[in-house]
């Protein structure tokens, strides 16, 4: 297993999660939601560009300079004015991207690959004068022939970038594709890497995991995966990930919080917490089989590769429908201070089955009916 020394979260709520279709963060939110991500203990805080809109610049000089623990850094195209801009509000990292893929370049901005390096020499020289962190991205990376991609970033990495990032922008690489290519950029350059994934065929998460295994540094993520389109690796999902290879991968971070972070900024942008999230789902540690419940009554291993205590959560044993088994029968009696034997648990859950066949069932019933059987 990679140990993932040097892995750290560049949170992008703030920049990726503006673009998801719902969500428009006023100042207050977005100080808000960056309070709490630093209070969570992300090691990074991405927002808007400064260039993109009065507010914006003026939100980034805000939380900029509202000593967070986090680094503050904001994502800007690679042009002087963007990160001249980025400086004057207080950004503590800058993340430049250049669209690389033949594709991009033909239709976004028309500039041949020694035009891009220039342009970035250009760009990191002014930015090397400041006391900033320098990201250099190739938009589109997995649609860009690898050849061209050594060549770039080999390029930004002799002129003295901190990191370098790879963009799965459209969601089209695979996870063993993310492995390789991270693999051999990791090979040919120094400084760290960078991934951010796209969830557009469902692979954000087992992307960015890969792009840790091939030897990146820094994985983007936002709350509840949002972003453009069907966004990116979500906080929860990544934290979840990294939890079951090893809880000291996530030691650093105030786990118990992830469920109100996500709460919260589901409410700003106006969507329930999916029912599928890692973590933060109301079906996370949700139990139903009758199989599944009497192992997990047992021994809640068997069935939970994560303590839901360790985030503030707590599992549910289900009783009220008509897979029940008679253990979770006699466990929620003995909740209720009740009790029922072995023959008496049995029939009851043969009754509550019976009812669950032809009706709809809730727990005040399931509770008249354990009473009925009390011993």
């Amino acid at each position: 297993m990679p140990t993932f020394e040097r892995m750290a979260l560049v949170d992008t709520t703030l920049r990726e999660g503006e673009q998801f279709a719902t969500a428009r963060f006023s100042s207050a939110q977005r100080l808000a939601i960056a309070e709490a991500l630093d209070a969570f203990g992300v090691e990074y805080i991405e927002l808007t560009s400064p260039a993109a809109s009065p507010q914006s610049a003026r939100d980034l000089e805000t939380i900029a300079r509202r000593g967070l623990r986090s680094r503050i850094v904001t994502h800007v195209r690679c042009h002087l004015d963007d990160v001249r801009l980025a400086v004057e509000c207080g950004a503590q990292g800058v993340n430049m991207l250049y669209a690389t893929s033949a594709q991009l370049r033909q239709a976004s901005h028309g500039r041949s690959l020694d035009q891009i390096v220039e342009e970035a020499a250009a760009v990191i020289a002014y930015l090397k004068g400041h006391a900033v962190d320098i990201r250099f991205s190739a938009e589109d990376t997995f649609r860009t022939d690898l050849a061209d991609l050594l060549r770039i970033y080999s390029s930004v990495d002799a002129l003295g970038v901190h990191r370098i990032g790879l963009a799965d922008t459209v969601g089209i690489a695979t996870p063993r594709q993310v492995y390789d290519t991270v693999a051999q950029v990791r090979a040919a350059v120094r400084c760290d890497i960078e991934f951010h994934g796209h969830n557009d065929a469902g692979c954000a998460v087992a992307n960015a995991f890969c792009a840790l295994e091939g030897g990146a540094t820094h994985i983007d993520v936002t709350v509840l995966g949002i972003g453009e389109r069907n966004g990116i690796a979500s906080l929860g999902g990544m934290v979840a990930r990294l939890a079951t290879l090893d809880q000291a991968l996530v030691a650093r971070y105030d786990l118990a919080m992830l469920p109100q972070i996500d709460g919260m900024v589901a409410e700003i942008v106006g969507v329930p917490i999916p029912f599928d999230a890692p973590i933060s789902s109301p079906y996370a540690w949700h139990h139903k089989a009758g199989m599944h419940t009497n192992a997990v009554l047992n021994d809640p291993r068997s069935y939970e590769v994560l303590d839901p205590a360790a985030f503030g959560r707590s599992r549910t044993v289900a009783v009220a429908h008509r897979l029940v088994g008679w253990h979770a029968v006699a466990e929620r009696a003995r909740e209720l201070g009740i009790y029922l034997s072995e023959a008496a648990a049995r029939q009851a859950a043969a009754r509550i089955k019976a009812f669950g066949d032809e009706h709809e069932l809730d727990g005040a019933m399931v509770d008249d009916i354990l009473y009925e059987y009390a011993e």
